[in-house]
Formats: C-alpha cells, sequence, structure tokens
C-alpha cells in the first residue's frame, strides 16, 4: 500500500533533466504530488485514526490544486475533474495514472 504508493514515487522522479529548469521542475513534482496522493488514500482506506483521515483528505486536496496549478504554468492539459475521496469512497477507480 504505502511502500508501492513510494516505489511509484520515486521511479517517476527519476527524470532524465531537459535543460529545462521549469519543465524538469514540473516532471520532477508531479509524480511526488502522486504519491503524496497515493499514501493519503492508502490512509483513507486502510488508516484507523480519524485525525490522519481527515489530513489525508486535505492532502490530497492540496496536492491535487497543485499539480492543476504546474500542469497550467507549463501550458499541459488539465485531466478531467474527479471528486475528493471519501473515506469509504473509491479514490483510484475515478482516477487516471
Amino acid at each position: 500500500m504505502i511502500s508501492a504508493a513510494m516505489d511509484r514515487m520515486m521511479a517517476g522522479m527519476m527524470v532524465k533533466p531537459s535543460g529545462d529548469v521549469d519543465r524538469d521542475f514540473v516532471a520532477m513534482m508531479l509524480p511526488h504530488h502522486q504519491g503524496a496522493i497515493d499514501m493519503a488514500v492508502a490512509e483513507l482506506r486502510y488508516g484507523h485514526n480519524e485525525q490522519l483521515k481527515r489530513i489525508a483528505q486535505e492532502i490530497i486536496i492540496d496536492q491535487q490544486q497543485e499539480i492543476a496549478a504546474m500542469k497550467l504554468a507549463i501550458g499541459q492539459p488539465l485531466p478531467p475533474s474527479t471528486p475528493a475521496p471519501t473515506q469509504g469512497g473509491d479514490y483510484h477507480s475515478h482516477m487516471e495514472h
């Protein structure tokens, strides 16, 4: 769960620099932010601490907003909007990978 999210995040951040600092920054930050989302989803699904679950929901919303802002800043199209997950929701069935 969490370790798989970390593995995906670390692999995604292994970007060969293009020489365009702005694009390289976004290319490395997107998997970092997606990794935070994936870990927060795992907390929502499997965690027991209600305070951490609320924090996880906030992390998901914040990271989605930051991903959108970075993509807009470099002219990348945004994916279709998806609702923020709830503690009982199935988040990944709505997400593109």
